[in-house]
């Protein structure tokens, strides 16, 4: 029975694509715009983001925090009042988890799931 257990499972690896990670792919700004709008996505810790249509973000991580968001050029841009000053990030994407990367390279990553969008 273990014999056929592990047969099993070799045949399965052998498979096209089978054990191989998925690789992260750059998102343009048409795919950001389509993949974040009336989106959620959740982060660690329990963290989580809706992407409201209007420009509207909703972050919340214990408490709620408002902000807005645009896409520019290739990447995606926030801003948190009252801070006046947008902050840009290079999207990449793996399947449903999304990664935001800064001009200093640190790294957040979340996971989309259907949001209540506005």
């Amino acid at each position: 029975m273990q014999r056929r257990a592990l047969n099993a499972a070799l045949f399965v690896l052998c498979l096209p694509g089978a054990g191989a990670a998925e690789r992260w792919q750059a998102m343009s700004g048409a795919e950001i715009t389509e993949a974040l709008t009336r989106q959620e996505l959740h982060y660690a810790r329990g963290a989580w983001q809706r992407f409201n249509a209007s420009g509207r973000t909703l972050y919340h991580a214990g408490t709620d925090s408002w902000g807005y968001w645009a896409v520019r050029g290739d990447q995606y841009c926030s801003q948190w009042p009252p801070n006046p000053l947008w902050t840009c990030y290079d999207m990449a994407r793996q399947g449903a988890r999304f990664r935001f990367t800064d001009a200093y390279g640190e790294v957040s990553i979340g996971l989309r799931k259907s949001g209540q969008g506005e």
